[in-house]
């Protein structure tokens, strides 16, 4: 688990550590959907009454911007037959996302889903903060392909921040 328990000073908390939090949730949260089958209403409850902002098993856990987390949680849902062709077409040949861990899995599909969707959020910085999620759970040669999918699935979606070649 990530060790989230750094908290900025006290009054100096930014919107950008909110959403961190509700990123690095989001992914938690669609992992454990992914791997246990749980249904979306009974995440946002656990996840929002738990986790959000609350110590869990020792760990304090930033609060995170619920609202954020929603979206990315939902939008992921509602897309994901969309997103995971897009995932596995940034994929090296050979190794399509149904053989990718559960958790790179949630963290594509949440840098995707941001990438297409949420234009408030420069590209440069969705790529590097789950690029940051995944390191918090992957080694190195797993967040570099994390940063070279989501680095591609950019280009795609907003060629004028990324360049296109």
């Amino acid at each position: 688990m990530a060790d989230n328990s750094k908290k900025p000073p006290a009054g100096t908390e930014k919107k950008a550590n909110r959403r961190g939090a509700a990123r690095l949730a989001a992914v938690q949260a669609l992992y454990q959907m992914d791997i246990a089958g749980a249904g979306i209403n009974d995440i946002f409850a656990e996840f929002e009454s738990h986790w959000l902002g609350n110590e869990v098993e020792g760990d304090t856990y930033l609060p995170a911007e619920a609202a954020f987390f929603r979206d990315v949680v939902s939008g992921v849902v509602r897309d994901q037959k969309k997103l995971d062709p897009l995932i596995d077409e940034a994929l090296s040949q050979g190794w399509p996302l149904k053989r990718i861990e559960a958790i790179l899995r949630a963290v594509l599909r949440a840098g995707a889903y941001e990438l297409q969707h949420r234009k408030d959020v420069p590209g440069r910085v969705v790529v590097s903060e789950y690029v940051d999620v995944a390191n918090a759970f992957v080694d190195r040669e797993e967040t570099g392909m994390v940063n070279a999918v989501l680095d591609q699935i950019g280009r795609q979606f907003r060629g004028d921040e990324f360049g296109r070649g």
